[in-house]
């Protein structure tokens, strides 16, 4: 084949190629610029985009990675609050609970030792009281028999106001009086026709009370209805 035969075949290649296809191919590599070996370089606006499109694709997926844990950590100490209210709130009552049971215990240790001191009062004065009934008994015998003159009629009498207003000392039995044998002691007992019940005729020993407690009975001769 001649070169001039060759000539037109290619000649007539070029004239086959569709123009359309040769502008899209141009058009393709607009924009592309080739390094010093003939490689494709990527412009450096087209660079930046890519890369600021991954960092916020990376941001967007570490923001939506971490609104989970703060909306789940609010709720957490939104609790723990409300626990250490409910905790405080219940030593509070433990609290209030015990300082109520020490005030009961406290008042009741108040009116026990009151009570404990009246008591030990009331045995005191008993106690000073029975020592003296004899000395009070010498006293109402000799009143009885008309001994009881001067310095000594003067002195008994001082020592029965002290005792009935300091202590409260009340002397009682009379002839006449119904026997009681709560607060009388019979010693002896008679027949009699002028009465109708049990009735004393004659105080032997008079009896003492401090208060409502009978110190001693008073002791009697009774006279019972014939």
């Amino acid at each position: 084949m001649s070169p001039e035969g060759t000539g037109r075949e290619d000649g007539g290649d070029d004239e086959r190629v569709d123009p359309a296809l040769a502008d899209a191919v141009e058009s393709a590599f607009d924009g592309v610029v080739l390094d010093e070996s003939g490689n494709p370089v990527a412009p450096a606006g087209a660079a930046g985009e890519a890369g600021g499109s991954e960092k916020a694709e990376k941001a967007g997926e570490a923001e939506a990675a971490g609104s989970p844990e703060s909306e789940s950590s609010e709720p957490s100490e939104l609790e723990r609050a409300r626990a250490e209210a409910a905790q405080a709130a219940d030593d509070l009552a433990r609290a209030r609970a015990d300082l109520y049971n020490l005030q009961q215990e406290y008042q009741g240790f108040v009116r026990r030792s009151r009570e404990s001191a009246a008591g030990h009062r009331e045995t005191g004065q008993a106690a000073v009281v029975e020592a003296l009934i004899p000395v009070l008994d010498e006293i109402e015998l000799a009143r009885q028999h008309g001994d009881l003159t001067g310095t000594f009629e003067t002195t008994a009498g001082k020592l029965e106001t002290v005792l009935a207003d300091k202590f409260g000392l009340v002397r009682f039995g009379e002839a006449g009086e119904t026997f009681d044998p709560t607060i009388h002691e019979a010693l002896m007992a008679t027949e009699s026709d002028e009465v109708d019940e049990p009735s004393i005729a004659m105080v032997l020993q008079p009896g003492y009370r401090l208060g409502e407690r009978i110190v001693r009975a008073a002791r009697v001769q009774v006279a019972n209805p014939a």
